[in-house]
């Protein structure tokens, strides 16, 4: 039998200090449950939506408006940042969406925000989970 995971690595979408998105990954603990079934503690949420891209869906950049999960149900996801750096997600993975617009800032989609597309041939389905608070990673 393997070691039980003791973290849950999140993948977080973050505007940093220059107002640029970014990635990083983090690791929550997974402090509850039992050695066959280990849980994060509760986290509140402040609702869900589905989405489904056809083929062919491209943003233009964007911010995230409210902090929250993005699960790729099916499909693929790709997301691109400011200087033309991308990551693509599949279907079963994640990524927590917590590039809001600084502060004190107006948009700029010369520096702010991320791009998403539909890549493969097919169409893309999103979980967004809203967060009821934020947390460190919103920072």
């Amino acid at each position: 039998m393997s070691t039980p995971a003791t973290t849950f690595t999140q993948v977080t979408l973050f505007t940093d200090t220059d107002g640029r998105a970014r990635f990083r990954e983090s690791a929550l603990p997974l402090p509850d449950g039992t050695p066959t079934s280990m849980l994060s503690a509760l986290m509140p949420s402040g609702g869900f939506q589905l989405r489904h891209s056809p083929v062919g869906f491209r943003s233009s950049f964007h911010c995230t408006t409210t902090p929250q999960w993005v699960f790729i149900l099916g499909g693929q996801m790709e997301i691109g940042l400011q200087g033309g750096t991308s990551r693509v997600f599949m279907a079963g993975q994640h990524f927590y969406s917590a590039d809001t617009v600084p502060e004190g800032a107006s948009f700029d989609a010369a520096i702010h925000g991320h791009w998403s597309r539909q890549v493969g041939d097919e169409p893309l389905v999103t979980l967004f989970v809203r967060t009821g608070t934020r947390t460190r990673d919103d920072e």
